[in-house]
């Protein structure tokens, strides 16, 4: 499992292909200089409710991934994640869709 970490203080879990994904959308959106919001929830085992962050380009990230070896994109998860960030709701971790 992979970690993302916002100001050192929250973190998501996630396998090393969801955090590829965020990780590219986020950068994106950060290096065209556009803050949004990202949302996720939690599993109900472990209390539920849900996390939302602002995401901005002064923000402290860190990526950790569990394995050295690099994912396949899929093209169709990272549009949809990246039509969430440019949305006035923001964007929430989404499960990854059939390549189309």
């Amino acid at each position: 499992m992979g970690r993302l970490t916002y100001e050192g203080s929250v973190s998501l879990e996630v396998d090393d292909r969801t955090l590829l994904h965020l990780q590219i959308v986020i950068g994106n959106k950060l290096k065209r200089g556009e803050p949004f919001h990202f949302t996720w929830t939690h599993d109900p085992m472990e209390g539920g409710g849900r996390t939302s962050i602002w995401i901005h380009p002064g923000a402290q990230l860190v990526y950790k991934f569990s394995s050295r070896r690099r994912q396949e994109l899929n093209r169709s998860w990272m549009d949809a994640l990246m039509s969430g960030a440019n949305s006035a709701s923001g964007m929430y971790l989404l499960r990854e869709p059939s390549e189309s």
